[in-house]
């Protein structure tokens, strides 16, 4: 059983909402989806490429565990919220990501 990862990558429609939904994400939306997942760690990042861009990762011990939470009520409760506070000003698509692969940087270096 390995890592997996819960990926979710949301588009913002509107650039005058990323103040708004980054203080959200980070203070409301990030710290409840950690809990409600009982996800191993969490993340979550801008684009350096499209600032509109926003990833959150949800790390897990094995696909398996991933896929449950995808389909929990849990997940169905964050997106709902989600709807209410975002509604159609964000759009997000969801990714399960298994990890095949992970060197530490030292290991690299030889």
């Amino acid at each position: 059983m390995g890592t997996a990862l819960l990926m979710v990558r949301a588009e913002l429609a509107e650039a005058a909402d990323r103040p708004a939904f980054d203080r959200w994400y980070e203070t409301e939306h990030l710290p409840d989806a950690l809990k409600v997942f009982q996800a191993d760690r969490a993340w979550r990042c801008w684009s350096a490429v499209d600032s509109s861009i926003h990833y959150a990762f949800y790390q897990f011990a094995g696909v398996e565990k991933a896929q449950s939470v995808l389909r929990s009520a849990g997940m169905r409760t964050l997106i709902a919220e989600f709807d209410r506070a975002w509604g159609t000003r964000v759009r997000r698509t969801r990714d399960i990501l298994d990890v095949v692969q992970s060197v530490p940087a030292q290991a690299a270096r030889g």
